[in-house]
């Protein structure tokens, strides 16, 4: 009854936040050449990802996402929140300016106050639920407190000895800032913001902690971590320390707050000391995790409580600083290709693992003239490219350029070549990307207008910068799948009523 109760706490509580996925993405924007909203927006929908985080409440982002239905939780900086919480009067003006300036149109349902205060920011923690009361405050008089939840994501670590997880208890350093939150999350149906980064635990525990249990791999029976005081089992870490910020909330006798975890994931890669921040336990641990997620497993101690997760993150920042790590968290590239191919089978529609027909080779736009000149007379020369769709009257030869001409015969080889590595560089002149740049009756090779079906001769690539393959990139893509809840709230409701 108690886990049904959750359940139903947790439905209410996060209707705001989602009718339907349970996963959704991070938007890092530390990236060299970040795409525009309206490109992110397009890779978004083409991969069915309904949920996003932003850090923060970017103008042209908020404009992009209008009556697209993806959710949005928006995010007070760190930098904001000193602001917000000494005065009732600038959170109103955030929440006027950030908010009811775009809401209904874009689909606002959370705001994310600060981030990692207590651990990242700890001399602005006394000041931190001032700053969610007077957002929330403010929400209330534009009326929209039923509509948009209030909440502030937490590094796990503020939980201590997570193991076992009916031990776990919030650092008592933080009580005076933890209790008032617990309590305005409780009475404001609002939950705990947490984020759960098992690859850390993993790194930090040298050697304690087994990879394959921080990924989510299967484990034999008897190696499977047990809280004694439970008898629950417990098969990954991402449950373990899920499980252990629910047993720290009872421990402060709060039993009703649900969990959102807003930021997950593994990097890609990683320095020579970062030997298992690799593309393959990426791929592994992410796919695990949103099969996990969108299984509703739930945890041991709420089997079939949802736990709606926020991957880290859509795109590879490169200007991160830090370790190597730091800048491959990402499912994509800035190009909209993908890091690598999640393993979903099974997952329906969710990040649909084959996105090989989205993916599409072009020239770029501020080359020399000259070069793509050469590189489309191979492409249409040695390259065996069927160029005859650019002559003179037939579909492709408007806009009659070399930049045109040499997108659609970078594209066809491209396709040719089976989206081979290497296949799409040309000497540095061509970009994969994941926009279909067909026109009118100019269909390009690979596109979901195209009926032709063509080669997957491998013989030969394309020239590139150097002697070796130089693009690299994996080609399936991923689109989230859409779940609802709706049988869920009829049991409830034949429960309660």
């Amino acid at each position: 009854m108690a886990a049904l109760l959750l359940l139903f706490l947790f439905l209410f509580a996060s209707s705001a936040l989602s009718q339907d996925s349970l996963i959704g993405v991070n938007i890092g924007t530390e990236v060299t050449d970040m795409p525009s909203p309206t490109q992110v927006v397009t890779l978004l929908k083409s991969q069915n990802i309904n949920r996003v985080r932003l850090y923060d409440a970017d103008r042209a982002m908020l404009l992009a996402f209008a009556h697209t239905g993806i959710q949005l939780i928006i995010s007070v900086p760190n930098d904001q929140l000193l602001g917000i919480s000494q005065s009732n009067a600038t959170a109103a003006n955030w929440v006027t300016r950030n908010v009811a300036a775009y809401y209904p149109a874009t689909n606002i349902t959370a705001i994310a106050v600060g981030s990692e205060v207590l651990t990242s920011l700890p001399n602005a923690a006394p000041v931190l639920v001032s700053a969610l009361k007077y957002i929330q405050s403010a929400l209330v008089t534009a009326n929209l407190d039923r509509q948009i939840k209030v909440s502030t994501p937490h590094a796990s670590n503020i939980i201590l000895d997570s193991f076992p997880p009916s031990q776990a208890f919030f650092n008592k350093t933080w009580d005076p800032v933890i209790v008032p939150l617990l309590e305005f999350l409780q009475s404001t149906g609002s939950p705990l913001m947490l984020n759960v980064y098992p690859y850390f635990d993993y790194v930090q525990s040298n050697g304690v902690i087994p990879l394959d249990y921080a990924l989510f791999q299967p484990l034999q029976a008897n190696k499977e971590a047990v809280d004694a005081n439970t008898l629950l089992h417990y098969t990954n870490v991402f449950d373990a320390i899920v499980d252990a910020a629910y047993f720290a909330m009872s421990y402060l006798n709060f039993t009703n707050i649900p969990i959102v975890v807003t930021e997950s994931g593994w990097p890609s890669k990683g320095d020579g000391r970062e030997h298992d921040a690799t593309v393959e336990n990426a791929n592994t641990y992410n796919s695990n995790l949103i099969q996990h997620v969108i299984n509703k497993t739930g945890t041991p101690k709420h089997p079939g409580v949802p736990v709606a997760t926020y991957i880290y993150e859509l795109y590879n920042e490169d200007t991160r600083p830090g370790p190597l790590s730091e800048k491959n968290w990402g499912l994509f590239h800035t190009n909209g290709t993908p890091v690598y191919t999640l393993r979903l089978a099974g997952a329906g529609a969710i990040l649909a693992n084959d996105t090989t027909n989205q993916t599409f080779c072009i020239a770029k736009e501020r080359v020399d003239k000259k070069m793509l000149q050469a590189a489309l007379d191979w492409a249409c020369g040695p390259g065996k490219v069927d160029c005859s769709a650019l002559m003179q009257g037939e579909e492709c030869y408007e806009p009659d350029n070399v930049v045109a001409h040499s997108s659609y015969a970078f594209n066809a080889y491209y396709q040719k070549m089976g989206k081979a590595s290497g296949s799409c560089d040309f000497k540095g002149v061509a970009t994969v990307t994941s926009t279909d740049p067909s026109r009118g009756t100019c269909v390009f090779p690979g596109s979901a207008k195209s009926n032709q079906t063509l080669g997957h001769n491998t013989t030969a690539l394309a020239p590139s910068a150097n002697s070796t393959t130089s693009g690299g990139f994996l080609h399936p893509q991923a689109s989230f799948v859409n779940l609802t809840f709706m049988s869920l709230l009829l049991l409830i409701s034949l429960v309660f009523l």
